[in-house]
């Protein structure tokens, strides 16, 4: 998705899942949190390497896969 800055893919961190800014922090993990009612400041207070931008843009990540399509590719 264009216009993510923060959310990362790396075969060597975390498996490849989608990460923020290189961290073993993956973008699931925050959106797990939030979902849990976890406020941005807890997290903050909990990861404080992270920044409340980078929970942001988690969500929006999530967002924008939760909408995108996936179609099977049919054999030529």
């Amino acid at each position: 998705m264009k216009g993510l800055q923060r959310i990362t893919f790396d075969p060597a961190v975390m498996g490849g899942k989608p990460c923020l800014r290189g961290l073993r922090v993956t973008a699931g993990m925050l959106v797990g949190l939030v979902a849990c009612g976890y406020s941005t400041e807890q997290i903050l207070e909990l990861y404080p390497y992270l920044e409340a931008e980078d929970i942001t843009e988690a969500l929006r990540f999530a967002a924008w896969r939760a909408e995108e399509l996936e179609l099977p590719l049919n054999a030529a």
